[in-house]
Protein backbone atom coordinates (compact mmCIF):
# COMPACT_ATOMS: atom_id res chain seq x y z
CA UNK A 1 0.00 0.00 0.00
CA UNK A 2 0.87 3.50 -1.16
CA UNK A 3 1.93 6.46 1.63
CA UNK A 4 -0.27 8.51 -1.63
CA UNK A 5 -3.54 6.27 -0.52
CA UNK A 6 -7.01 8.29 -1.14
CA UNK A 7 -9.83 8.01 0.73
CA UNK A 8 -12.92 7.42 -2.13
CA UNK A 9 -14.79 9.99 -2.48
CA UNK A 10 -17.77 7.41 -2.12
CA UNK A 11 -16.59 6.07 1.58
CA UNK A 12 -16.64 9.98 2.50
CA UNK A 13 -19.62 10.22 1.13
CA UNK A 14 -21.48 7.65 2.57
CA UNK A 15 -20.18 8.39 6.14
CA UNK A 16 -21.41 11.86 6.01
CA UNK A 17 -24.78 10.19 5.45
CA UNK A 18 -24.58 7.98 8.75
CA UNK A 19 -26.93 7.92 11.76
CA UNK A 20 -27.66 6.85 14.96
CA UNK A 21 -26.24 6.82 18.35
CA UNK A 22 -22.32 6.22 17.23
CA UNK A 23 -22.67 9.23 15.15
CA UNK A 24 -21.97 12.95 15.41
CA UNK A 25 -25.28 14.59 16.35
CA UNK A 26 -26.46 17.26 13.45
CA UNK A 27 -28.16 20.50 14.62
CA UNK A 28 -26.83 23.65 13.61
CA UNK A 29 -27.84 25.85 11.02
CA UNK A 30 -26.66 28.71 8.90
CA UNK A 31 -26.97 30.92 11.80
CA UNK A 32 -24.95 28.82 14.19
CA UNK A 33 -21.97 28.21 11.61
CA UNK A 34 -21.60 31.94 10.94
CA UNK A 35 -21.65 32.63 14.54
CA UNK A 36 -19.49 29.75 15.63
CA UNK A 37 -17.45 31.35 13.35
CA UNK A 38 -17.38 34.94 14.57
CA UNK A 39 -17.06 33.04 18.30
CA UNK A 40 -13.39 31.78 17.35
CA UNK A 41 -12.11 34.85 15.02
CA UNK A 42 -13.53 37.65 17.42
CA UNK A 43 -11.51 36.87 20.22
CA UNK A 44 -7.51 36.97 20.85
CA UNK A 45 -7.03 38.79 17.52
CA UNK A 46 -8.91 41.95 18.61
CA UNK A 47 -8.29 41.66 22.74
CA UNK A 48 -4.86 40.74 22.79
CA UNK A 49 -2.64 39.99 19.74
CA UNK A 50 -3.66 43.14 17.81
CA UNK A 51 -1.59 45.40 20.75
CA UNK A 52 1.15 42.96 21.26
CA UNK A 53 2.05 42.72 17.01
CA UNK A 54 1.72 46.40 16.91
CA UNK A 55 4.15 46.90 19.77
CA UNK A 56 6.69 44.84 18.56
CA UNK A 57 6.37 43.94 14.99
CA UNK A 58 4.36 46.91 12.85
CA UNK A 59 3.38 50.05 14.95
CA UNK A 60 -0.07 51.39 13.59
CA UNK A 61 0.58 49.62 10.56
CA UNK A 62 -0.58 46.42 11.86
CA UNK A 63 -3.80 47.81 10.25
CA UNK A 64 -1.81 46.47 7.04
CA UNK A 65 -1.05 43.56 8.41
CA UNK A 66 -4.70 42.40 9.23
CA UNK A 67 -5.62 43.77 5.53
CA UNK A 68 -2.56 41.17 4.21
CA UNK A 69 -3.25 38.28 6.85
CA UNK A 70 -7.26 38.61 5.30
CA UNK A 71 -6.11 38.53 1.79
CA UNK A 72 -4.88 35.39 2.62
CA UNK A 73 -7.50 34.06 4.53
CA UNK A 74 -10.02 34.81 1.87
CA UNK A 75 -8.04 32.70 -0.72
CA UNK A 76 -7.85 30.19 2.07
CA UNK A 77 -11.28 30.29 2.52
CA UNK A 78 -12.87 30.23 -0.98
CA UNK A 79 -11.19 27.15 -1.28
CA UNK A 80 -12.39 25.66 2.42
CA UNK A 81 -15.72 26.21 1.27
CA UNK A 82 -15.28 24.12 -1.71
CA UNK A 83 -13.77 21.53 0.20
CA UNK A 84 -16.42 21.55 2.74
CA UNK A 85 -19.44 21.57 0.78
CA UNK A 86 -18.23 18.64 -0.98
CA UNK A 87 -17.19 16.40 1.98
CA UNK A 88 -19.31 17.61 5.02
CA UNK A 89 -17.98 15.37 7.66
CA UNK A 90 -15.74 16.33 10.50
CA UNK A 91 -12.08 16.56 9.95
CA UNK A 92 -11.64 19.72 8.01
CA UNK A 93 -8.18 19.77 6.31
CA UNK A 94 -7.41 16.00 7.48
CA UNK A 95 -10.71 14.73 5.32
CA UNK A 96 -9.88 16.97 2.32
CA UNK A 97 -6.29 15.92 2.37
CA UNK A 98 -7.42 12.16 2.76
CA UNK A 99 -9.71 12.40 0.00
CA UNK A 100 -6.72 14.88 -2.48
CA UNK A 101 -3.74 13.92 -1.75
CA UNK A 102 -2.98 11.01 -0.14
CA UNK A 103 -3.12 9.25 3.53
CA UNK A 104 0.22 10.35 4.76
CA UNK A 105 -0.22 14.46 3.53
CA UNK A 106 -3.62 13.72 5.28
CA UNK A 107 -1.85 12.59 8.53
CA UNK A 108 0.44 15.80 8.36
CA UNK A 109 -2.39 17.70 8.22
CA UNK A 110 -4.12 16.08 10.82
CA UNK A 111 -1.14 16.27 13.17
CA UNK A 112 -0.68 19.89 12.27
CA UNK A 113 -4.19 20.69 13.39
CA UNK A 114 -3.67 19.05 16.60
CA UNK A 115 -1.39 21.98 17.17
CA UNK A 116 -3.62 24.44 15.88
CA UNK A 117 -6.13 23.94 17.84
CA UNK A 118 -4.64 22.00 20.75
CA UNK A 119 -2.67 25.46 21.37
CA UNK A 120 -5.50 28.24 19.93
CA UNK A 121 -7.65 27.06 23.28
CA UNK A 122 -4.37 27.54 25.25
CA UNK A 123 -3.68 30.52 23.66
CA UNK A 124 -7.23 32.55 24.32
CA UNK A 125 -7.04 31.02 27.36
CA UNK A 126 -4.00 32.63 28.93
CA UNK A 127 -5.60 36.28 27.06
CA UNK A 128 -8.79 35.77 28.89
CA UNK A 129 -7.09 35.34 32.14
CA UNK A 130 -5.16 38.85 31.72
CA UNK A 131 -8.57 40.20 31.47
CA UNK A 132 -10.21 38.26 34.22
CA UNK A 133 -7.04 39.52 36.67
CA UNK A 134 -8.33 43.19 35.47
CA UNK A 135 -12.28 42.87 36.14
CA UNK A 136 -12.08 41.37 39.04
CA UNK A 137 -9.22 44.53 40.26
CA UNK A 138 -11.53 46.90 39.06
CA UNK A 139 -14.03 45.13 41.56
CA UNK A 140 -11.40 45.46 44.69
CA UNK A 141 -10.02 41.97 44.62
CA UNK A 142 -6.41 40.98 43.54
CA UNK A 143 -5.54 37.80 42.05
CA UNK A 144 -2.05 37.12 43.19
CA UNK A 145 0.18 37.45 39.57
CA UNK A 146 2.14 34.10 40.59
CA UNK A 147 -1.24 32.40 40.38
CA UNK A 148 -2.42 34.15 36.81
CA UNK A 149 0.81 34.43 35.09
CA UNK A 150 2.78 31.68 33.15
CA UNK A 151 6.02 30.63 34.57
CA UNK A 152 7.83 31.96 32.05
CA UNK A 153 6.38 35.66 32.30
CA UNK A 154 7.23 38.12 35.17
CA UNK A 155 5.52 41.27 35.59
CA UNK A 156 6.97 44.90 36.70
CA UNK A 157 5.36 47.07 38.80
CA UNK A 158 3.29 48.89 36.02
CA UNK A 159 1.99 45.28 35.06
CA UNK A 160 3.69 45.20 31.78
CA UNK A 161 4.90 42.09 30.92
CA UNK A 162 9.10 41.68 30.79
CA UNK A 163 9.94 38.45 29.39
CA UNK A 164 12.01 36.39 32.20
CA UNK A 165 14.77 36.09 29.09
CA UNK A 166 15.25 39.32 28.60
CA UNK A 167 15.31 40.54 32.16
CA UNK A 168 19.03 41.03 31.94
CA UNK A 169 20.87 41.90 28.86
CA UNK A 170 23.86 40.10 28.56
CA UNK A 171 25.86 42.43 26.00
CA UNK A 172 26.02 44.91 29.19
CA UNK A 173 24.39 42.92 32.30
CA UNK A 174 23.43 46.97 33.40
CA UNK A 175 20.47 47.71 31.57
CA UNK A 176 17.59 45.42 30.30
CA UNK A 177 14.43 45.64 28.17
CA UNK A 178 10.93 45.04 28.02
CA UNK A 179 8.95 43.03 25.81
CA UNK A 180 8.14 46.32 23.90
CA UNK A 181 11.79 47.16 23.89
CA UNK A 182 11.64 49.74 26.23
CA UNK A 183 15.11 50.28 28.45
CA UNK A 184 14.12 49.40 32.33
CA UNK A 185 17.07 49.60 34.81
CA UNK A 186 19.04 45.80 35.81
CA UNK A 187 17.62 46.54 39.20
CA UNK A 188 14.24 46.05 38.41
CA UNK A 189 14.62 43.06 37.71
CA UNK A 190 15.75 41.99 40.95
CA UNK A 191 13.67 44.07 42.73
CA UNK A 192 10.74 41.65 44.59
CA UNK A 193 8.54 44.73 45.13
CA UNK A 194 8.93 45.81 41.46
CA UNK A 195 8.99 42.19 39.84
CA UNK A 196 6.69 39.18 39.84
CA UNK A 197 7.61 35.77 38.60
CA UNK A 198 4.84 33.77 37.07
CA UNK A 199 4.49 30.04 38.63
CA UNK A 200 1.14 28.79 37.23
CA UNK A 201 -2.23 30.13 35.26
CA UNK A 202 -4.93 29.03 37.27
CA UNK A 203 -7.59 31.31 35.76
CA UNK A 204 -6.65 29.85 32.18
CA UNK A 205 -6.93 26.26 33.82
CA UNK A 206 -10.55 26.85 35.50
CA UNK A 207 -12.05 28.52 31.99
CA UNK A 208 -10.67 25.29 30.15
CA UNK A 209 -11.96 23.31 32.74
CA UNK A 210 -15.39 24.61 32.57
CA UNK A 211 -15.36 24.99 28.95
CA UNK A 212 -14.67 21.38 28.45
CA UNK A 213 -17.34 19.56 30.83
CA UNK A 214 -20.11 22.15 28.61
CA UNK A 215 -18.59 20.85 25.44
CA UNK A 216 -19.06 17.17 27.02
CA UNK A 217 -23.02 17.94 27.26
CA UNK A 218 -23.72 18.47 23.90
CA UNK A 219 -23.03 20.27 20.69
CA UNK A 220 -26.52 22.05 21.00
CA UNK A 221 -25.99 23.60 24.27
CA UNK A 222 -22.37 24.67 23.28
CA UNK A 223 -23.47 26.59 20.59
CA UNK A 224 -26.55 27.94 22.73
CA UNK A 225 -23.56 29.53 25.06
CA UNK A 226 -21.38 30.21 22.07
CA UNK A 227 -24.71 32.21 20.42
CA UNK A 228 -24.96 34.49 23.77
CA UNK A 229 -21.47 35.34 24.16
CA UNK A 230 -20.92 36.21 20.43
CA UNK A 231 -23.99 38.79 20.52
CA UNK A 232 -22.37 40.51 23.89
CA UNK A 233 -18.91 40.96 22.59
CA UNK A 234 -20.09 42.47 18.88
CA UNK A 235 -22.25 44.41 20.67
CA UNK A 236 -19.56 45.79 22.48
CA UNK A 237 -16.62 45.76 20.23
CA UNK A 238 -19.21 48.35 17.79
CA UNK A 239 -19.06 50.01 21.42
CA UNK A 240 -15.50 50.35 21.41
CA UNK A 241 -14.75 51.08 17.81
CA UNK A 242 -17.56 53.96 17.67
CA UNK A 243 -16.80 55.79 20.94
CA UNK A 244 -13.05 55.43 20.88
CA UNK A 245 -12.92 57.02 17.19
CA UNK A 246 -13.79 60.31 19.16
CA UNK A 247 -10.92 60.23 21.73
CA UNK A 248 -8.41 59.06 18.80
CA UNK A 249 -5.23 61.37 18.60
CA UNK A 250 -3.85 61.10 15.32
CA UNK A 251 -0.56 61.71 16.25
CA UNK A 252 -0.04 58.42 17.72
CA UNK A 253 -0.37 57.02 14.06
CA UNK A 254 2.82 58.84 13.17
CA UNK A 255 5.36 57.56 11.80
CA UNK A 256 2.54 54.95 10.58
CA UNK A 257 4.94 52.56 9.51
CA UNK A 258 8.22 52.96 12.37
CA UNK A 259 11.33 52.31 11.15
CA UNK A 260 12.91 49.34 11.35
CA UNK A 261 15.06 48.57 13.97
CA UNK A 262 17.97 46.51 12.26
CA UNK A 263 16.06 43.34 12.39
CA UNK A 264 14.35 41.35 10.16
CA UNK A 265 10.50 41.54 11.16
CA UNK A 266 10.70 44.24 14.14
CA UNK A 267 9.00 47.01 12.15
CA UNK A 268 9.47 48.52 7.95
CA UNK A 269 7.91 46.30 5.33
CA UNK A 270 9.21 43.21 7.06
CA UNK A 271 7.13 44.08 10.00
CA UNK A 272 4.08 44.02 8.36
CA UNK A 273 5.06 41.21 7.00
CA UNK A 274 5.72 39.44 10.06
CA UNK A 275 2.63 40.84 12.11
CA UNK A 276 0.42 39.64 9.41
CA UNK A 277 1.87 35.95 10.15
CA UNK A 278 1.52 36.58 13.95
CA UNK A 279 -2.34 38.07 13.73
CA UNK A 280 -2.92 35.46 11.12
CA UNK A 281 -4.12 33.63 14.37
CA UNK A 282 -6.89 35.63 14.58
CA UNK A 283 -8.60 34.42 11.42
CA UNK A 284 -8.64 30.22 12.00
CA UNK A 285 -12.19 30.58 13.44
CA UNK A 286 -13.79 30.00 9.84
CA UNK A 287 -11.29 26.75 9.79
CA UNK A 288 -13.48 25.79 13.05
CA UNK A 289 -16.29 26.04 11.27
CA UNK A 290 -15.72 22.98 8.66
CA UNK A 291 -14.63 21.02 11.64
CA UNK A 292 -18.64 20.93 12.59
CA UNK A 293 -19.41 19.66 8.92
CA UNK A 294 -21.09 16.46 10.32
CA UNK A 295 -23.09 18.39 13.11
CA UNK A 296 -24.41 20.63 10.51
CA UNK A 297 -28.15 20.24 9.16
CA UNK A 298 -27.39 21.10 5.31
CA UNK A 299 -24.04 21.41 5.30
CA UNK A 300 -23.86 21.71 1.54
CA UNK A 301 -25.55 24.83 1.57
CA UNK A 302 -24.59 26.25 5.63
CA UNK A 303 -20.89 25.22 5.50
CA UNK A 304 -20.30 28.30 2.67
CA UNK A 305 -22.16 30.34 4.38
CA UNK A 306 -20.91 30.00 7.87
CA UNK A 307 -17.07 30.21 6.24
CA UNK A 308 -17.31 33.39 4.09
CA UNK A 309 -19.43 34.93 6.47
CA UNK A 310 -17.95 34.90 9.28
CA UNK A 311 -14.60 35.76 7.67
CA UNK A 312 -16.05 38.59 6.02
CA UNK A 313 -17.52 40.63 9.58
CA UNK A 314 -14.34 39.98 11.50
CA UNK A 315 -11.79 41.52 8.94
CA UNK A 316 -13.80 44.56 8.93
CA UNK A 317 -13.93 44.78 12.54
CA UNK A 318 -10.58 44.05 12.96
CA UNK A 319 -9.19 46.79 10.68
CA UNK A 320 -11.70 49.44 12.41
CA UNK A 321 -9.99 48.15 16.04
CA UNK A 322 -6.70 48.50 15.45
CA UNK A 323 -7.00 51.55 13.94
CA UNK A 324 -8.90 52.66 17.20
CA UNK A 325 -6.12 51.40 19.81
CA UNK A 326 -3.36 52.46 17.68
CA UNK A 327 -5.15 56.16 17.39
CA UNK A 328 -5.56 55.96 21.19
CA UNK A 329 -2.87 55.00 22.95
CA UNK A 330 1.21 54.84 21.67
CA UNK A 331 1.61 51.74 19.88
CA UNK A 332 4.65 50.21 22.47
CA UNK A 333 2.30 50.87 25.41
CA UNK A 334 0.22 48.12 23.58
CA UNK A 335 2.35 45.06 24.81
CA UNK A 336 0.13 43.52 27.37
CA UNK A 337 -2.20 40.48 27.81
CA UNK A 338 -4.98 43.16 28.16
CA UNK A 339 -4.35 46.01 25.12
CA UNK A 340 -8.01 46.87 24.49
CA UNK A 341 -8.76 48.32 28.21
CA UNK A 342 -5.17 50.04 28.11
CA UNK A 343 -6.17 52.17 24.87
CA UNK A 344 -9.72 52.86 26.23
CA UNK A 345 -8.04 53.85 30.15
CA UNK A 346 -5.83 56.09 28.13
CA UNK A 347 -8.97 57.81 26.80
CA UNK A 348 -9.08 59.50 29.75
CA UNK A 349 -12.44 59.77 32.63
CA UNK A 350 -14.58 59.95 29.24
CA UNK A 351 -14.64 56.59 28.25
CA UNK A 352 -14.02 55.50 31.66
CA UNK A 353 -17.28 53.49 31.95
CA UNK A 354 -16.23 51.65 29.20
CA UNK A 355 -13.66 49.87 30.59
CA UNK A 356 -16.12 47.98 32.48
CA UNK A 357 -17.63 46.57 29.14
CA UNK A 358 -14.58 46.08 27.34
CA UNK A 359 -13.35 43.39 30.50
CA UNK A 360 -16.27 41.59 30.11
CA UNK A 361 -16.87 41.59 26.56
CA UNK A 362 -13.28 40.28 26.39
CA UNK A 363 -13.94 37.53 29.13
CA UNK A 364 -17.12 36.91 27.26
CA UNK A 365 -15.58 36.71 23.38
CA UNK A 366 -12.37 35.12 24.49
CA UNK A 367 -14.68 32.45 26.62
CA UNK A 368 -16.51 31.64 23.35
CA UNK A 369 -12.95 31.02 21.26
CA UNK A 370 -11.47 28.90 23.67
CA UNK A 371 -15.03 27.15 23.72
CA UNK A 372 -14.79 26.95 19.65
CA UNK A 373 -10.96 25.88 19.52
CA UNK A 374 -11.81 22.87 22.06
CA UNK A 375 -15.03 21.69 20.05
CA UNK A 376 -12.75 21.82 17.16
CA UNK A 377 -9.84 19.48 18.28
CA UNK A 378 -12.02 16.22 19.26
CA UNK A 379 -13.21 16.74 15.77
CA UNK A 380 -9.70 16.12 14.07
CA UNK A 381 -9.19 13.28 16.65
CA UNK A 382 -12.90 11.39 15.82
CA UNK A 383 -12.35 11.17 12.17
CA UNK A 384 -8.19 10.17 12.74
CA UNK A 385 -9.74 7.64 14.83
CA UNK A 386 -12.04 6.29 12.96
CA UNK A 387 -9.59 5.59 10.42
CA UNK A 388 -7.65 3.47 12.30
CA UNK A 389 -4.45 6.50 12.38
CA UNK A 390 -5.11 7.35 16.27
CA UNK A 391 -6.10 4.61 18.60
CA UNK A 392 -10.19 3.68 18.46
CA UNK A 393 -10.68 5.75 22.19
CA UNK A 394 -10.20 9.07 20.34
CA UNK A 395 -13.59 7.75 18.23
CA UNK A 396 -15.73 7.08 21.55
CA UNK A 397 -19.10 9.23 21.21
CA UNK A 398 -21.22 9.47 24.21
CA UNK A 399 -24.12 7.27 24.17
CA UNK A 400 -26.53 9.86 25.28
CA UNK A 401 -24.77 13.47 24.13
CA UNK A 402 -23.74 12.12 20.92
CA UNK A 403 -20.13 13.76 21.41
CA UNK A 404 -16.58 12.76 21.46
CA UNK A 405 -16.43 13.09 24.94
CA UNK A 406 -13.17 10.89 25.21
CA UNK A 407 -11.30 13.02 23.13
CA UNK A 408 -12.38 16.21 24.45
CA UNK A 409 -11.87 15.63 28.07
CA UNK A 410 -8.22 14.39 26.86
CA UNK A 411 -7.68 17.80 24.67
CA UNK A 412 -9.19 19.92 27.80
CA UNK A 413 -6.53 18.28 29.90
CA UNK A 414 -3.44 18.86 27.88
CA UNK A 415 -4.89 22.40 26.85
CA UNK A 416 -5.36 22.91 30.73
CA UNK A 417 -1.94 22.17 31.74
CA UNK A 418 -0.53 24.09 28.49
CA UNK A 419 -2.50 27.33 29.49
CA UNK A 420 -1.25 26.83 32.92
CA UNK A 421 2.43 26.58 32.16
CA UNK A 422 3.52 28.60 28.44
CA UNK A 423 3.41 32.48 27.72
CA UNK A 424 1.05 33.95 25.08
CA UNK A 425 3.99 35.45 22.88
CA UNK A 426 5.23 31.73 22.34
CA UNK A 427 1.57 29.81 21.96
CA UNK A 428 0.53 32.47 19.68
CA UNK A 429 3.53 31.98 17.22
CA UNK A 430 2.81 27.92 17.29
CA UNK A 431 -0.78 28.54 15.85
CA UNK A 432 0.04 30.79 13.44
CA UNK A 433 2.71 28.61 11.66
CA UNK A 434 0.37 25.60 11.72
CA UNK A 435 -2.43 27.37 10.96
CA UNK A 436 -0.76 28.64 7.49
CA UNK A 437 0.74 25.22 6.58
CA UNK A 438 -3.03 23.53 6.70
CA UNK A 439 -4.15 26.41 4.74
CA UNK A 440 -1.25 25.74 2.04
CA UNK A 441 -2.38 22.01 1.83
CA UNK A 442 -5.71 22.62 1.04
CA UNK A 443 -5.25 24.95 -1.63
CA UNK A 444 -2.93 22.70 -3.45
CA UNK A 445 -5.84 19.96 -2.53
CA UNK A 446 -8.16 22.38 -4.91
CA UNK A 447 -6.29 22.19 -7.87
CA UNK A 448 -5.32 18.40 -7.35
CA UNK A 449 -8.76 17.40 -7.23
CA UNK A 450 -10.23 19.48 -9.79
CA UNK A 451 -7.60 17.85 -12.16
CA UNK A 452 -8.46 14.49 -10.97
CA UNK A 453 -11.79 14.72 -10.80
CA UNK A 454 -13.37 17.73 -13.14
CA UNK A 455 -16.99 16.60 -13.03
CA UNK A 456 -17.56 15.79 -9.15
CA UNK A 457 -20.42 17.96 -8.30
CA UNK A 458 -19.44 20.42 -6.22
CA UNK A 459 -22.56 22.72 -4.32
CA UNK A 460 -19.80 25.49 -3.96
CA UNK A 461 -16.95 26.03 -6.77
CA UNK A 462 -13.91 28.34 -5.76
CA UNK A 463 -13.72 30.34 -8.53
CA UNK A 464 -10.65 31.05 -10.66
CA UNK A 465 -9.03 28.01 -10.33
CA UNK A 466 -5.95 27.71 -10.26
CA UNK A 467 -5.48 31.18 -9.51
CA UNK A 468 -7.30 31.84 -6.20
CA UNK A 469 -5.66 28.17 -4.67
CA UNK A 470 -2.28 29.63 -5.98
CA UNK A 471 -2.55 32.96 -4.45
CA UNK A 472 -3.87 31.43 -1.18
CA UNK A 473 -0.59 29.09 -1.07
CA UNK A 474 1.79 32.12 -1.95
CA UNK A 475 0.01 34.87 0.51
CA UNK A 476 0.14 31.58 3.47
CA UNK A 477 3.98 30.88 2.77
CA UNK A 478 5.12 34.16 2.75
CA UNK A 479 3.66 34.85 5.97
CA UNK A 480 4.93 31.60 7.02
CA UNK A 481 8.72 32.86 5.87
CA UNK A 482 7.91 36.20 8.07
CA UNK A 483 7.78 34.09 11.43
CA UNK A 484 10.39 33.87 13.96
CA UNK A 485 13.11 30.96 12.91
CA UNK A 486 12.24 29.01 16.85
CA UNK A 487 9.00 29.15 15.79
CA UNK A 488 9.73 26.68 12.47
CA UNK A 489 12.29 24.78 14.65
CA UNK A 490 9.39 23.87 17.28
CA UNK A 491 6.60 23.41 14.19
CA UNK A 492 9.90 20.94 12.96
CA UNK A 493 10.24 19.08 16.02
CA UNK A 494 6.61 18.83 16.16
CA UNK A 495 6.33 17.55 12.67
CA UNK A 496 9.02 14.77 13.63
CA UNK A 497 7.28 13.67 17.07
CA UNK A 498 3.98 13.29 14.48
CA UNK A 499 6.19 10.87 11.80
CA UNK A 500 7.23 9.15 14.77
CA UNK A 501 3.58 7.91 15.77
CA UNK A 502 2.49 7.52 11.81
CA UNK A 503 5.37 5.00 11.31
CA UNK A 504 4.63 3.13 14.29
CA UNK A 505 1.37 3.13 15.13
CA UNK A 506 -1.26 4.65 12.02
CA UNK A 507 0.70 3.31 9.30
CA UNK A 508 -0.06 -0.44 10.61
CA UNK A 509 -3.64 0.19 12.10
CA UNK A 510 -4.81 1.89 8.98
CA UNK A 511 -8.49 0.93 7.98
CA UNK A 512 -8.23 2.00 4.68
CA UNK A 513 -5.39 -0.29 3.99
CA UNK A 514 -7.27 -2.93 5.65
CA UNK A 515 -9.97 -2.68 3.16
CA UNK A 516 -7.57 -2.44 0.39
CA UNK A 517 -5.45 -5.52 1.11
Amino acid sequence: MSLWTRKPMSVLQAEAGESGTNTLKRSLGALNLTLLGIGAIIGAGIFVLTGQAAALYAGPAIVLSFILAGFGCLFAGLCYAEFASMIPIAGSAYTYGYATLGEFIAWIIGWDLILEYLFAASTVAVGWSGYFRELVAQLGFQIPARFSLAPLDVIDGTNHIIRATNCVNPSTGATAFDAAGKVITAAACQAPNQVVQGLVNLPAMGLVAFLTILLVIGIKESATFNNIVVFLKMAIVVLVIGFGFIYVHADNWHPFIPANTGEFGHFGLSGIARGAGVVFFAYIGFDAVSTAAQEAKNPQRDLPIGILGSLAVCTVLYILMALVMTGLVHYPDLNTDHPVFVAINAAGPGLKWLTYFINIGAIAGLSSVVLVMLMGQPRIFFPMARDGLLPPVFGKVHPKFQTPYVATIITGIVAMCIAGALPIALLGQLVSIGTLLAFCIVCGGIIVLRRRSPNMVRPFKTPLVPIIPLLGILFCGGLMTSLPSDTWWRLGIWMAIGLVIYFFYGRHHSKLRDTRN
